[in-house]
């Protein structure tokens, strides 16, 4: 459900700036989510054809480009991903000390207008 309200603010923000680059129509947006951030692309795209609509942005396509989660040892400093293992250890020295260091990102990358 928290998809709506970024989608809400994903299209205020590319309004925004299409209408101060003089856009007529907003073709593309390019969006860059974390394998962390718990945002489901197909929730925001159901949330864009409901709040875009009737706007210059109406039929731009969205396309999602998701970031792997990256953690940064506190033991050995390795810093390392999840690749596929269950749990956040450090592969390198079995800590339990880590932190996020990537993978949280939810944000509008680009837009392509004419």
């Amino acid at each position: 459900m928290h998809e709506l309200a970024l989608t809400e603010n994903l299209l205020e923000i590319t309004l925004k700036h299409a209408t101060a680059a003089g856009a007529k129509k907003v073709k593309q947006l390019n969006i860059v989510i974390g394998q962390l951030s718990s945002v489901v692309d197909e929730s925001v795209q159901f949330y864009w054809d409901f709040v875009a609509k009737d706007t210059i942005a109406e039929e731009a396509e969205l396309h999602f480009e998701r970031i792997p989660a990256t953690f940064r040892c506190h033991n050995c400093r390795a810093e390392f991903s999840l690749n596929g293992q269950p749990d956040f250890l450090c592969p390198h020295c079995q800590s339990v000390q880590v932190e996020v260091i990537g993978g949280n990102e939810f944000r509008l990358d680009s837009i392509d207008i004419e």
